[in-house]
């Protein structure tokens, strides 16, 4: 049983998120059978500093299946719905294949290994890449 909520983000406008990412997590979360939140666009409902975002963050443990933590972060300050200091986790769909986020998402609690409030580790993808000297 999943304790977190949840709050996927289908990225409609701005479309940074790969397609094929973001169908593949919502219909796993569909077919999973667990309650969850689906917003069309994070980036929209900040601009227009929407209340539901403010609902979101209180009352317990949230999940955000969504884009870059530092950016879903901001969005919601800028919102005025602050995410709280212990108790958000943030999936990277740009980033983070289907299979990592969903699995993230289902599995109950937050990220074990990281402080309440941080975005899950960064995939390899996320990571600076490094050049080699010729």
């Amino acid at each position: 049983m999943n304790t977190s909520r949840i709050l996927y983000c289908h990225c409609a406008y701005a479309q940074v998120v790969p397609k094929e990412v973001k169908e593949l997590v919502l219909k796993r979360l569909c077919a999973a059978g667990v309650a969850f939140e689906a917003v069309a666009d994070l980036c929209e409902m900040s601009a227009r500093r929407d209340p539901a975002l403010k609902r979101l963050t209180e009352g317990g443990t949230l999940k955000i299946a969504a884009c870059y933590p530092r950016a879903v972060k901001w969005l919601f300050e800028a919102a005025q719905a602050p995410l709280p200091a212990h108790g958000a986790e943030i999936l990277n769909m740009r980033v983070q294949p289907a299979d990592e986020v969903t699995e993230a998402l289902l599995r109950p609690g937050l990220e074990p290994n990281l402080p309440a409030g941080k975005a899950t580790r960064p995939s390899a993808a996320e990571l600076p890449k490094t050049e080699v000297a010729a």
